[in-house]
């Protein structure tokens, strides 16, 4: 099975909740509540979606350590 996709697409999720974090860190802004509401169901799907991607990437460790990346 090719990931390739799949992990491009979670590390582009994460890379934005990472940018949102540092939006909250140096301006306490967050761009998620902003966009989407205090904690509505959808700024709660995108969170979760973002910490399932963070997730996911933990298994990127193990095939770049043993090198089996995705081709």
């Amino acid at each position: 099975m090719n990931s390739k996709p799949l992990d491009y697409t979670a590390l582009a999720l994460v890379i934005i909740g990472a940018v949102n974090w540092a939006l909250i860190g140096f301006f306490r802004f967050n761009l998620v509540t902003f966009l989407l509401g205090d904690m509505t169901l959808l700024s709660r799907i995108v969170y979760g979606i973002v910490g399932i991607c963070g997730l996911y990437l933990l298994s990127m460790f193990g095939r770049v350590g043993t090198g089996r990346e995705t081709e």
